[in-house]
């Protein structure tokens, strides 16, 4: 058998190798590329969820320094009203104080003056009494007066003598809040009432 029998029975010819080449390399080729292709599909999602990841932290980042933003200017907003309230109130409490004592300042003089035009009126009126009166009644006033402040104090010392020492102690502060008032209707009150009083202890001690 020669060389084109062999041929004819199956082997293959140097062409149709060069052929069954190309196409392995084409297929290589091919499978190579597909590869290549899945390769950059996943490297391009890989780069897409780090950009994604990026932008979301930047935003996330811009959110809060935002928020903080804000909160620092509504803080700043809240301290200046907080400021301005207090200073109107401050403000508010001084006039009132100032208008409470020009107030009290202004009925103390009307006080200081009505009092003194009673004492005045008291004192024209006392004199103008003491002018219209005869001089042997006032002689006569005198010594009435005298007699009965003397009798009244001989009253009281026979009735202290007497009383108990509850009774004479709540007298002696009725005679004391008198003489701190300086007003001698007062004092006369007083003296009625540590009478009354002096009366009614005898009473109980009868």
């Amino acid at each position: 058998m020669n060389d084109e029998s062999q041929n004819k029975m199956g082997s293959p010819t140097p062409e149709e190798l060069r052929q069954q080449v190309e196409r392995t390399r084409d297929e290589l080729g091919q499978t190579v590329e597909a590869l290549a292709g899945k390769a950059d599909v996943k490297a391009q999602a890989k780069e897409k969820t780090a950009a994604a990841k990026k932008q979301a932290a930047e935003k996330t980042a811009a959110a809060k320094e935002q928020a903080a933003e804000k909160a620092t200017a509504v803080k700043e907003q809240a301290a200046e009203k907080a400021t301005a309230v207090k200073e109107q109130a401050a403000e508010k409490s001084a006039e009132l104080k100032e208008q409470a004592a020009e107030k009290t300042a202004a009925v103390k003089e009307q006080a200081a003056a009505a009092t003194a035009q009673i004492r005045e009126k008291t004192a024209q009126a006392a004199q103008a009494v003491k002018d219209k009166t005869p001089e042997p009644v006032q002689e006569k006033t005198a010594q009435a007066a005298t007699q009965v402040r003397e009798s009244a104090a001989r009253a009281g010392q026979f009735a202290v003598d007497r009383t108990p020492d509850p009774l004479l102690e709540k007298a002696d502060r009725v005679a004391k809040a008198a003489r701190a008032n300086r007003t001698p209707l007062l004092a006369g009150g007083a003296v009625l009432v540590a009478f009354l009083l002096i009366r009614r202890g005898r009473g109980r001690n009868k």
